[in-house]
C-alpha cells in the first residue's frame, strides 16, 4: 500500500511538473557562465614571440604571393621572357611542390609504418575529385592567367570561397542565427567579384579589346568553381548525408595511401595540362634546350623564392595555430597578404611612372608607350617592369574613362571582402592545450597558387580529437569545499555557476582530460536547519529560507547549463525530471546532485543541535571526510595497519600528494584557467602545501572602491614580496588550492582541531582560521605561493559597518598569526628552507610599520596642521592626538554599533584633512621651490611607484582611479580601524552576514517595556537611539515555562526531506540511505572532535572576562608603542632645530642651494627611509613575480583547454566526449 501511494504521489508530481513546463519555460541567465577572455596586455612576451612568427607568415605570404604573380606574367604571350615553354614548365612545378611533398610524406609513412588501404570507391572518388581539382587549378594558373595582368590575376586568386560559403550557408539555415550572416556575405561578395570580372573583360563591340578574351574569362570562372570544391572535407562535415560520411570515415584512419594516390593524381594532371597547352599554342619544346642563362637565372630564383617562401609561409602558419595566437599571428597575416601585395604593386607603377614616363602620368597610354623604349639589365629591375607592362597588354579597357580602373578596384576589394568572411569562423577556433597538425588542417599542406587561401580554408571548423592524451604527470583528485551559511541568492549564483562551468570545462566521463584531474564539489551548510509549527507543542524541522535558496538556484543553474549540454534529440527529453538523492546523516543531512556533465555535487547540511556550526569547524569536517575517510581508509585495515605495507604506504603516500583540496567561500566566483593555475603550481614543486589567487573584491559603492585599491596594493607589493622573499603568510579561504600530504602531515590537521580553550585561541584560532592554518603549514615546512595569474572575485562588504565588523577580526588574528610566527621563527627557519632570518627580518619591520599605522596618521594630519593654518607643530600634533584619544575612550565605554557611527562621521572629517594634507605637500614643494624635500620625494615616489606598478598588472590599471579614494580614506583604515579593532578585541562574534538572518518561528522573546525612544535625522544619515529595559517579571516568567518545557518537551516532526521534496520543481529528489560503512564514521568523528559545545554560561562568563583582560593587555601595548612615537616626536620638536639633520637643498635645475638648507626630524626622517625602503623591496620583488607569472601564464596559455562553449555553429564536442 504505501508502495502504491508513493508511486501515485510521484505521478501527481510529474503531472504537475509537467503541466508548469507548458506555460512556464522561461529562465533566469544572470551569471555569464563562459570562459573569461585575457587581456591582451597580460601576455606580452607571448605576444612579442607571436607577432614575430606573424610577421614571418606575412612576409612569406607576401613573397610567395608576388612571385607567382610573377611567374604568371612572364608566361604571358607578350611577356619579354621569349622561352615560353621553360616558363610554364617552372609555373607547373611551382604548382606541384605541395603534392610532391604530400606524396613524399605519404609514400615515406605508408614505408615505415603499418597503413590500411580505403575501399575503393573511396579512394576512386576522391581520386576523381582530386583529379578535377588539380586540372581546374592548372588550367586556371597555366592557361587562364597569363591572358589578364597582375592586378586581374591578384583578385581573381581570392575569388576560391563560393563552394565552402555556400556548404556554410546550407548549414547554417537551420538554425537562422547570426552565424549564418558571416558565410552569406562572403558568398554575396565572391559572386559580386566574379560579376565585375565579367564586366571589366567584356568591354564593347568597338573596344580594342580582344573579343577573344571573353572565353579565357569564362574558362576562370569555371575552373574558379570547381577548384573551390578542393575543400569539400572540411565543410561537409555536418552534412547527415549517409554516402558523405562514410566517405570521411574512410579516410580518417586511411590518409597515407589516399595522399599517395591523390597525390600522385594530381601531380600527372598538373603535367597532362602543361604538356597539352604548349602544343596548342605553338610552342616548341626544342626551346628548353635553348633557354638563356640571364632568363634561367631569374626564372629559376623566382621558383626558388616562390617554393621555399610557401613551405615556410605554411609551417610558420602551423605553429602559431599550435601557439594559440590563430587570431593574431594566422588569420590577421593571411588575410593582410592581399592588400600588402595590391600596396606593392601600386608603389611599383607609381615609382615606375615617375621614372620611366615622360608625359602626363594620369594617361596610361602615354605611360606605357614610353615603357616600349626603356631597356633594362638589372633582374629585379627586370621583374619590377614587369608589372606595369603586365597591365599595359591590358590597357585598352583600363583606358575607358577611368571605369575599368573602378571596377577592376571594386571586384578587388569584394573578393578579398568574400575571402575575410567566409573564412570568418577562424577568428573563433577553439584549441586544445596540445594540438596536432591533422587536428588543426583538414588537408595536409597547402595549394601554391592560393597560399593563404588555402590555409584558412583548411583550418578545421570542426575538430576530431578521439585518441588519448597521455600526460607524464600523476593523475590529481581536486575536493572544491565551499563553506555557506548566509549567502545571498546572488552569491549562491556566483559560486554554483563557477562550480557549473568547471564541470562544463572538466566532464567526469572525459578520463583522457589534457589536465589530467577530477573533481567532486562539496557545500558546507552551516545551521541549516530550523522548527516552525502552530505552537510550541507541535513543531517541524524543517531547512531554513537560505537551504530553500541554495536548492531553488541549484535548479535555475542546472537547467541552464542542461540545455546548453543538450542536443536538439536531447531537448525533446528535458521534459522528464532530473532525478537526484536526498538522505538523512548523523550531522543533519545531505543532498547529492550530478552534474550535466558528470560531476557531481554533495550539499551537507548540518544541523548545529548535531554537529558544531561555523567556519573552521566546517573545514574540519570535511578535512577528516576527504582525507581520512575517503583517501586514507582505503589503505588501511580495520586495525590500523596496512595490508601491504611496502606497496600501500607508496601508493598513499603518491596519492595524498596528488590529492588537493580548493577551499572555497559561498561567494567566489572563479573560472577552470584560475584552479588550472592552481594546480600547476603543486604539481610542479612538491614541497608547496597551498596556493592562493589573485582576488578581486566585488560590488559597488565607495566602500567597495576603497577595498579594490586595498586589495591590488596587497596582493602587487605585499604577497608578491612574500612569495619571493619567503612564503606567502596567508592562503585566503575563499580560493586557496591545498595539497592533501600538508594538511595530513604532523602537527596540522591534529593542531587545526584544537578547541579555544584560552583568550587568545579565540582571536587566533576563530577569527582568523585561514591564517592560522597557514601558520602551522609553515611551521610544518611546507611552502605557500601566491599565483597572480589565478583570479578569483569574491564579494566584499559594501556597508561600513560590515567593513568594520569583518576588519574587526583579521586585524586581531592576523596580528596574533604573526607574533606567533615570529615567536617560533628559529624553529621554523629550521624546518622550512623557504623562510630565511632575512625574511623573518622582513617581517619584523613590516609588522612595526603596521602597529605603528595609527601615529604615523596622526603626524600626517599634524603636519597638516602646521602648513595650511601654520600652526606651530607641538600645538598641531596636540589636536591631531585629540580626536583619536576621545575616540579611544568612546570605543571602552559605547556599543560596537556607535562605534561604527563615530568612525564614521570621523572619517569623513579625516578625508578632507587627507585633501588638506596632500595639498600641503604639494604646496611645500611650490614654496621650497624644489621637490626634492623629504615629504616631496617621498609623495613623488609613492606615486610613481603605484602607477608602475599598475602599469606592470594592465588588466588592473583601472584601479588607480580609486587610489585617491584609498589615501583620503587612509586615517579610517590606518587609525580609527585599527583602534575599533584592537578595542573590540573580546568581541568574538563573526560581526557579518548576521543581520541577514531569515525570518523564523522562534519562541517569543522577554517582553520589554521601552522606557525611552529618540529617532534623529541629518541630511544623508539616520543614528537612533533607543533605550529598553527588560521587564524582570517577564524574564522570570519565561524562566518557570523553560522549565515547564523541559518536563513536557515538544512533539517534533522531522519533514525536512519531504518539505525539499515539495519544493524542488525540475529536479526530482529521491530519497536514499546512507552508506552502512559510513554511519559509523560520522558518529565516531562527531563524538571526538565536532560535538556541539555546550553553553555554560558560567564559562562564557569566565571566557569573556579572559578575552576583556587580554583585550587590555593588547591594547595597553599598543597605543603605548603609538604613544612613545608620538611623545619622541614631540620632545624632539620642542628641542628645536639643533638635533634636526640638515640637508643640502636641490634646486630645479639640479644644483644644490649654497645657502639654503632643509631640515628634517630625525626620528621621521628614518621612517620615511625604513618605509621607502620597504616599498622599494616590495617593487623590486613584485618585479620578479611579474616575471615568472608571465612565462608560467605563457606557458599555460599555449596549451590551455578551451571550455566546452558555442563558437558560432560549428563547434562541436565530439572530441570531449568518450
Amino acid at each position: 500500500m504505501e508502495n502504491m501511494d508513493s508511486d501515485v504521489y510521484e505521478s501527481k508530481k510529474r503531472r504537475r511538473n509537467s503541466f508548469r513546463k507548458t506555460w512556464d519555460p522561461f529562465t533566469l541567465k544572470t551569471i555569464n557562465n563562459e570562459e573569461e577572455v585575457t587581456g591582451k596586455s597580460v601576455q606580452f612576451l607571448q605576444y612579442i614571440i607571436c607577432f614575430l612568427f606573424g610577421v614571418a607568415v606575412l612576409g612569406f605570404a607576401f613573397l610567395s604571393k608576388s612571385t607567382l604573380l610573377l611567374l604568371i606574367s612572364i608566361s604571358s604571350a607578350n611577356s619579354p621572357f621569349e622561352n615560353k615553354p621553360f616558363t610554364h614548365l617552372i609555373l607547373a612545378c611551382a604548382l606541384v611542390v605541395p603534392n610532391v611533398l604530400a606524396f613524399t610524406k605519404a609514400l615515406w609513412k605508408t614505408s615505415f609504418r603499418s597503413s590500411s588501404s580505403p575501399p575503393k570507391g573511396v579512394l576512386a572518388l576522391v581520386c576523381l575529385i582530386e583529379a578535377i581539382i588539380a586540372l581546374a587549378t592548372s588550367v586556371l594558373v597555366l592557361v587562364c592567367l597569363p591572358q589578364f595582368d597582375v592586378i586581374t590575376n591578384l583578385c581573381i586568386l581570392n575569388g576560391v570561397c563560393l563552394f565552402p560559403s555556400f556548404l556554410q550557408i546550407l548549414y547554417e539555415l537551420k538554425n537562422l542565427g547570426i552565424a549564418l550572416l558571416f558565410p552569406l556575405i562572403g558568398f554575396g561578395f565572391t559572386f559580386l567579384g566574379l560579376l565585375l570580372f565579367i564586366f571589366v573583360h567584356n568591354p564593347p563591340q568597338q573596344s580594342e579589346t580582344p573579343q577573344f578574351l571573353q572565353v579565357y574569362v569564362a574558362i576562370a570562372i569555371l575552373s574558379l568553381t570547381l577548384l573551390s570544391l578542393n575543400w569539400w572535407e572540411n565543410f561537409t562535415s555536418y552534412c547527415k548525408i549517409g554516402f558523405l560520411q562514410n566517405i570521411r570515415e574512410s579516410l580518417r584512419g586511411n590518409r597515407n595511401l589516399t595522399y599517395v594516390c591523390s597525390s600522385a593524381i594530381r601531380i600527372l594532371v598538373t603535367i597532362g595540362v602543361v604538356a597539352a597547352w604548349i602544343p596548342i599554342k605553338k610552342y616548341d619544346w626544342e626551346d628548353l634546350k635553348t633557354v638563356s642563362q640571364f632568363e634561367l637565372k631569374i626564372i629559376l630564383g623566382l621558383f626558388g623564392v616562390q617554393a621555399c617562401s610557401s613551405v615556410l609561409c605554411h609551417w610558420f602558419g602551423v605553429l602559431v595555430c599550435k601557439m594559440h595566437a590563430v587570431r593574431r599571428s594566422f588569420m590577421v597575416p593571411s588575410i593582410l597578404a592581399f592588400p600588402l601585395v595590391f600596396i606593392a604593386i601600386l608603389i611599383v607603377l607609381y615609382d615606375s611612372s615617375n621614372k620611366y614616363s615622360v608625359g602626363p602620368t594620369s594617361n596610361l597610354t602615354l605611360f606605357c608607350n614610353d615603357l616600349i623604349t626603356v631597356t633594362e639589365i638589372d633582374p629585379v629591375r627586370i621583374l619590377l617592369l614587369e608589372i606595369p607592362q603586365s597591365l599595359c597588354r591590358a590597357q585598352g579597357f583600363l583606358n575607358t574613362s577611368k571605369v575599368g580602373l573602378a571596377l577592376l578596384g571594386t571586384s578587388a576589394i569584394c573578393f578579398w571582402l568574400g575571402l575575410f568572411f567566409s573564412t570568418y569562423y577562424v577568428w573563433g577556433q577553439p584549441l586544445q592545450r596540445i594540438e596536432r597538425t591533422s587536428h588543426l588542417f583538414v588537408r595536409w599542406l597547402y595549394e601554391a597558387a592560393f597560399m593563404e587561401q588555402s590555409m584558412l580554408l583548411n583550418v578545421r571548423v570542426q575538430k576530431k580529437q578521439i585518441e588519448e592524451i597521455k600526460r607524464k604527470s600523476d593523475h590529481v583528485m581536486i575536493y572544491l569545499c565551499a563553506t555557506m551559511w548566509h549567502e545571498t541568492v546572488d552569491e549562491m549564483e556566483k559560486i554554483l555557476t563557477s562550480i557549473f562551468r568547471l564541470d562544463k570545462y572538466k566532464p567526469y566521463t572525459l578520463k583522457s582530460h589534457k589536465d589530467n584531474f577530477d573533481f567532486e564539489t562539496h557545500i558546507y551548510f552551516d545551521d541549516a536547519f530550523t522548527f516552525v509549527g502552530p505552537d510550541e507543542n507541535m513543531q517541524q524541522r524543517v531547512v531554513n529560507d537560505y537551504v530553500m535558496s541554495l536548492v531553488s538556484t541549484m535548479e535555475d543553474i542546472y537547467r541552464i547549463f542542461s540545455r546548453e549540454k543538450c542536443t536538439s534529440k536531447d531537448e525533446l527529453e528535458d521534459d522528464d525530471i532530473m532525478r537526484q538523492t536526498i538522505m538523512e546523516t548523523p550531522y543533519g543531512g545531505r543532498i547529492h546532485y550530478t552534474l550535466p556533465y558528470g560531476n557531481t555535487i554533495h550539499v551537507h547540511l548540518k544541523d548545529k543541535q548535531k554537529i558544531r556550526h561555523k567556519k573552521r569547524w566546517s573545514q574540519i569536517m570535511y578535512m577528516y571526510y576527504l582525507l581520512g575517510w575517503k583517501l586514507n581508509r582505503k589503505y588501511t585495515t580495520l586495525s590500523g595497519t596496512f595490508e601491504d605495507e611496502v606497496s600501500n604506504e607508496n601508493t598513499l603516500k603518491n596519492e595524498k600528494e596528488n590529492t588537493y583540496i580548493l577551499a572555497l567561500d559561498g561567494d567566489t566566483d572563479f573560472q577552470p584557467s584560475a584552479l588550472i593555475l592552481l594546480v600547476d603550481r603543486l604539481r610542479r614543486y612538491p614541497h608547496v602545501g597551498a596556493a592562493c589567487g589573485r582576488i578581486h573584491p566585488t560590488g559597488v559603492g565607495p566602500m567597495v572602491w576603497y577595498q579594490k585599491f586595498e586589495y591590488a596594493v596587497g596582493h602587487w607589493l605585499q604577497k608578491t614580496a612574500e612569495h619571493v622573499l619567503g612564503c606567502v603568510l596567508c592562503s585566503p579561504g575563499c580560493f586557496s588550492l591545498f595539497r592533501a600530504a600538508a594538511l595530513m602531515d604532523d602537527n596540522v590537521m591534529k593542531k587545526y582541531t584544537t578547541t579555544a580553550t584560552e583568550a587568545q585561541h579565540f582571536v587566533q584560532y576563530d577569527q582568523g582560521e585561514d591564517r592560522w592554518l597557514c601558520t602551522l603549514l609553515l611551521q610544518q615546512g611546507w611552502r605557500v605561493e601566491y599565483n597572480a595569474a589565478s583570479d578569483a572575485y569574491t564579494n566584499a562588504p559594501q556597508e561600513f559597518k560590515e567593513f568594520y565588523n569583518q576588519r574587526r577580526r583579521w586585524v586581531p588574528s592576523t596580528l596574533a598569526n604573526t607574533i606567533d610566527l615570529l615567536d617560533s621563527a628559529r624553529q621554523t627557519s629550521k624546518k622550512n628552507p623557504s623562510i630565511s632570518k632575512l625574511y623573518i627580518l622582513y617581517q619584523i619591520i613590516g609588522t612595526a610599520a603596521s602597529i605603528l599605522g595609527p601615529a604615523t596618521v596622526i603626524l600626517m594630519i599634524a603636519g597638516s596642521f602646521t602648513f595650511v593654518f601654520e600652526w606651530n607643530g607641538n600645538v598641531a600634533l596636540a589636536l591631531g592626538v585629540i580626536p583619536p584619544a576621545l575616540y579611544i575612550l568612546i570605543c571602552y565605554k559605547v556599543k560596537s554599533d556607535t562605534q561604527i557611527n563615530i568612525a564614521a562621521v570621523l572619517s569623513i572629517i579625516y578625508a578632507f584633512l587627507m585633501i588638506a594634507t596632500l595639498m600641503s605637500i604639494i604646496g611645500e614643494m611650490i614654496r621650497e621651490k624644489t621637490f626634492i624635500t623629504p615629504t616631496g620625494v617621498f609623495f613623488i615616489s609613492m606615486v610613481v611607484l603605484f602607477l608602475s606598478t599598475a602599469l606592470l598588472h594592465p588588466q588592473e590599471f583601472h584601479l588607480v582611479l580609486y587610489g585617491l579614494l584609498y589615501i583620503i580614506c587612509i586615517p579610517s583604515g590606518y587609525l580609527l580601524l585599527p583602534i575599533y579593532s584592537m578595542v573590540n578585541m573580546n568581541n568574538v562574534s563573526w560581526g557579518t552576514r548576521e543581520s541577514a538572518t531569515p525570518k523564523k518561528f522562534t519562541k517569543k522573546k522577554p517582553e520589554q517595556i521601552k522606557r525611552y525612544e529618540k529617532k534623529w535625522k541629518c541630511i544623508c544619515w539616520d543614528v537612533e537611539f533607543v533605550i529598553k529595559e527588560d521587564k524582570k517579571e517577564a524574564i522570570q516568567q519565561r524562566d518557570s515555562a523553560n522549565d515547564e518545557m523541559e518536563i513536557l518537551e515538544p512533539k517534533v516532526e522531522d519533514n525536512w526531506i519531504d518539505n525539499l521534496k515539495e519544493k524542488s520543481l525540475y529536479i526530482d529528489l529521491i530519497e536514499e540511505k546512507l552508506d552502512e560503512s559510513e554511519n559509523p564514521f560520522w558518529i565516531e568523528l562527531i563524538e571526538v572532535y565536532l560535538k556541539p559545545i555546550d553553553e555554560d554560561k558560567a564559562r562564557q562568563q569566565e571566557i569573556a572576562k579572559n578575552l576583556s583582560t587580554l583585550r587590555n593587555k593588547a591594547t595597553f601595548l599598543f597605543f603605548i608603542i603609538n604613544i612613545l612615537w608620538l611623545v619622541s616626536t614631540f620632545f624632539l620638536q620642542l628641542i628645536g632645530p639643533d638635533i634636526h639633520i640638515k640637508i643640502p637643498k636641490i634646486l630645479p635645475n639640479g644644483s644644490f642651494s649654497v645657502n639654503e638648507k632643509l631640515t628634517v626630524e630625525p626620528i621621521g626622517f628614518m621612517f620615511l627611509i625604513s618605509f621607502a625602503g620597504l616599498l622599494a623591496i616590495q617593487f623590486i620583488t613584485m618585479l620578479y613575480h611579474r616575471i615568472n607569472t608571465l612565462i608560467h601564464f605563457i606557458a599555460y596559455k599555449g596549451t590551455e583547454v578551451k571550455p566546452l562553449q558555442n563558437v558560432g555553429k560549428y563547434k562541436k564536442h565530439e572530441d570531449l566526449e568518450v
